[in-house]
């Protein structure tokens, strides 16, 4: 099955039992003839997960308690990815795909076939639109008068309860995506935020867009106040926020030009909040000017 988010394609082959749960991914399906980025096929759940003999460690993720563990190999033309759902975890599922990050096999134990496709396919699309002007973002989006808003910060700073302030305080406010947005430089210098078949523990799946009109970095404090930073200021904000195999020099490359070309067209905000709807009404406020 083919599909298309923020106009990139993909494809998941799998079987008709494994696809059909995947309501996330429905609102994104195409019928598109066009090569895909890149294609995954799941091979069986009785197939062994691959092992890390023979390949040379890279990297370990595990930044985040409440994110999975990334174990990251590589050797000639081949990468192999190990994950746990959890920071210290087994592991459950497997990526192996070619250097040009075109065609993955996938392996994953019976029950995490939902986790592991989600988290091949982002992982995936992430290294795949690098080169393409396009930034996958860990953020929460909301959209109010057709404009997108992104608001970031690490797990547990608040995003969905701000995105959450946002639809009490203005009845036109509206979810596009709770977690792994997409964003676009457009050849015309326009930048668009998009909704993807991920996003986090929020049922959020549409296949919709919006100009971006704001990126809004959070923090928890006891008062309400904002401030627009400048391109040097965001610029850390911006590259924590995007996924991206920031082990690769060619890839931080990549991510670097699309930040830059985000920067020089949209501002970036600071913005210290109670979770009250006075500090998505002053967001909003200062946003909009």
């Amino acid at each position: 099955m083919k599909y298309s988010v923020a106009d990139h394609l993909f494809e998941i082959n799998a079987s008709p039992e494994v696809l059909r749960p995947l309501a996330n991914y429905a609102p994104f399906e195409t019928s598109s003839e066009a090569a895909p980025l890149f294609a995954i096929r799941f091979r069986s759940p009785d197939s062994p997960l691959p092992s890390t003999e023979g390949w040379e460690s890279v990297y370990t993720d595990r930044s985040d308690d409440d994110m999975p563990r990334i174990e990251l190999y590589r050797r000639p033309s081949e990468w192999l990815f190990r994950l746990s759902v959890t920071r210290d975890g087994g592991i459950v599922c497997a990526i192996r795909c070619d250097d040009r990050w075109q065609s993955a096999a996938l392996y994953a134990l019976p029950e995490y076939t939902r986790f592991a496709i989600d988290n091949a396919a982002m992982l995936l699309f992430a290294f795949a639109v690098a080169d393409k002007r396009t930034l996958l973002f860990h953020s929460s989006v909301t959209v109010r008068e057709g404009k997108g808003y992104l608001f970031l910060g690490h797990s547990g700073t608040g995003k969905s309860t701000h995105s959450r302030q946002w639809l009490a305080a203005f009845p036109d406010a509206a979810l596009l995506n709770d977690d792994n947005p997409a964003v676009r430089v457009l050849p015309s210098g326009e930048v668009r935020v998009y909704g993807t078949p991920w996003s986090g523990k929020t049922p959020c799946y549409k296949n919709e867009q919006a100009p971006v009109q704001a990126l809004v970095q959070l923090a928890q404090a006891p008062h309400n106040e904002i401030r627009k930073l400048k391109m040097t200021q965001a610029y850390p904000y911006i590259l924590a926020s995007v996924s991206g195999l920031k082990v690769l020099p060619e890839m931080m490359d990549d991510l670097y030009e699309s930040i830059a070309a985000l920067l020089a067209v949209i501002p970036v905000y600071y913005l210290e909040c109670l979770p009250n709807t006075a500090a998505a009404r002053l967001c909003a406020q200062t946003c909009s000017l």
